[in-house]
């Protein structure tokens, strides 16, 4: 299983970016796909996760109302739509997969690589 995770970028507060997180080999997660983020000096963090069927979501307190989560099947793609960025949302974003355990602290059998989002002030 690979994820692959891309659409980082550096942009001005206030702006918007979405992540893309693309599944090759199984491509099947009954549970909870998420994405996390973890910025320099800091421990990794949860952002948001969302059920194969879409039909359930959890976000972090700091993105609520801003980023939105979301996932199409049929391209094996989970998506990471960030709106009204913030300096401190300033980090690498990672996509995991196969949840087994807690929605929040996992863990998750699969990871992506990451890919940096920087929001300048």
């Amino acid at each position: 299983v690979q994820l692959q995770a891309s659409g980082g970028g550096l942009v001005q507060a206030g702006s918007s970016l979405r992540l893309s997180c693309a599944a090759s080999g199984r491509t099947f997660f009954s549970n909870y796909m998420g994405w996390f983020r973890q910025a320099p000096g800091k421990e990794r963090e949860f952002v948001a996760a969302i059920t194969w069927s879409g039909g359930s979501t959890v976000y972090a307190d700091s993105v609520k109302g801003r980023f939105t989560i979301s996932r199409d099947n049929a391209k094996n793609t989970m998506y990471l739509q960030m709106s009204s960025l913030k300096p401190e949302d300033t980090a690498v974003y990672y996509c995991a997969a196969d949840l087994r355990g807690s929605v929040v602290s996992g863990p998750y059998n699969y990871w992506g690589q990451g890919t940096q989002v920087t929001v300048s002030s």
